[in-house]
């Protein structure tokens, strides 16, 4: 298992990695020692006894350098870098060695890559018994949002979806510049690998599927990942306070890893959901900034008196929060989230009803997916004004169209439905469990 560096791919590469071990298959889950501690660490809804089984196999790796700038090129390197996705880069030659090492102790080496971690893979094919499958992390429908302007430029036979949003603007300086990196390995792959369920997005996966986009490249749609029954091991204040309110009565807020919110931002949330007299459970932190032990954390300034005059109906956590156990509490009615697919997937796997909010790169059409197409959610922001502040009214009235309307709870009721369809797809005999059986039967072959 190779990992991209950010909290939500670690997430779902460690369960992916319990899963394949289930199947009584050595796994080897390849980080920096900073980046295999933060996924050991926030893994509180797996199985410890899942996670002991994996093998952490752990490479120092050091700081990445801004190569030196060609005097004749125009190009100018990106400046906002996130240094530890960069300095990631760095595993590729230390993991062909360990490739190499694992080669001559088994019959097959099988490489788990993020799409994103494909540069450093790229190696595997010179190792005879030795092959790759690329795990995507996000959506079919962002997956084909981001290649809706190839699709256009191929004389393909492939109908585009009218749906798909424009993706334009989305993507981050920084994780383009990566993204652009991986495009010319990530053709050694054998196959991929997809964290969602076919029974919800089948249009999309059929055209991904389809050999003018895919080649002969194998594919299967596992998703979702996340185990049947989580950990109960975990205890946590968000849990305890849960446990006190009404059945569908609280809102959880939670904009993710990779987003900082402005002072300015975080009052108007603040007054939009202490207005809209919804109980409230908001996980206020800054984005993931390299190492997250180094103590070096922004505290978010809010309005003065906020907390005493919410209490008892809101609580403010500001440190890490067990996010699918406080979707799958019973008191949680709604999820106000950025919209990134660990937390779609998983507010899917729940049946909590979005208020989304997208930041950044697959986000928007994440949004579209859950708002228009699986229609489980209301949008508190659209993406074109993603540069306009976001008023209190705006908040509370999106809470409260959700939290408390008849349209709400047509809403919730829809996001409950499609919970059972992607709960059965992972059971025995379900669609997705009988497609990573499929796999393991590929890989194993």
């Amino acid at each position: 298992m190779v990992p991209f560096p950010a909290q939500g791919h670690l997430n779902q590469l460690l369960q992916l990695s319990c899963l394949i071990s289930s199947y009584e298959l050595p796994v080897y889950y390849v980080s920096s020692p900073i980046f295999a501690r933060q996924a050991k660490t926030r893994a509180n809804v797996l199985n410890p006894l899942d996670v002991a089984k994996i093998e952490f196999h752990e490479i120092p790796t050091p700081p990445f350098e801004s190569p030196a700038p060609d005097p004749n090129s125009t190009e100018k390197f990106p400046s906002q870098l996130q240094p530890a996705w960069y300095a990631s880069l760095n595993l590729r030659q230390p993991l062909v060695t360990f490739l190499r090492e694992m080669s001559e102790k088994f019959e097959r080496v099988v490489v788990i890559h993020d799409p994103m971690m494909a540069v450093v893979v790229q190696d595997v094919t010179t190792i005879r018994n030795a092959e790759s499958y690329a795990f995507n992390c996000i959506s079919a429908f962002s997956q084909l949002s981001f290649i809706r302007q190839q699709l256009k430029e191929k004389p393909l036979s492939i109908q585009i979806p009218k749906e798909l949003p424009s993706v334009e603007g989305c993507v981050p300086d920084d994780v383009q510049y990566l993204v652009d990196m991986q495009s010319e390995p990530l053709n050694y792959r054998a196959g991929d690998i997809d964290n969602t369920c076919r029974l919800i997005e089948a249009p999309y996966m059929d055209i991904l599927e389809n050999k003018e986009i895919s080649g002969n490249r194998k594919s299967w749609t596992i998703g979702p990942i996340l185990p049947a029954t989580l950990s109960s091991a975990c205890q946590h204040k968000s849990l305890e306070w849960l446990d006190k309110h009404d059945p569908k009565s609280v809102i959880y807020v939670s904009f993710g890893t990779t987003v900082s919110l402005s002072d300015e931002q975080i009052n108007e949330i603040a007054s939009g959901l202490e207005k809209s007299k919804v109980k409230f459970l908001w996980v206020l932190r800054d984005a993931d900034k390299g190492d997250v032990f180094d103590g070096h954390v922004r505290r978010a300034e809010l309005p003065e008196g906020f907390e005493k005059r919410v209490e008892g109906v809101g609580i403010v956590v500001r440190d890490w929060a067990p996010q699918p156990l406080i979707l799958a509490h019973p008191s949680t009615g709604g999820f106000m989230s950025h919209c990134g697919w660990n937390s779609c997937i998983e507010s899917i796997t729940m049946g909590v009803p979005i208020v989304a909010w997208p930041m950044h790169s697959d986000q928007p059409a994440n949004t579209v997916l859950v708002t228009e197409i699986l229609k489980m959610g209301v949008v508190v922001r659209e993406w074109k004004q993603r540069m306009e502040l976001v008023k209190a009214s705006t908040v509370e009235n999106a809470v409260r169209r959700l939290m408390a309307s008849e349209e709400g709870d047509e809403i919730r009721k829809r996001a409950e439905e499609l919970s059972d369809i992607v709960r059965r797809a992972t059971e025995p005999g379900g669609a997705s469990r009988l497609e990573m059986d499929l796999f393991i039967g590929h890989i194993s072959r």
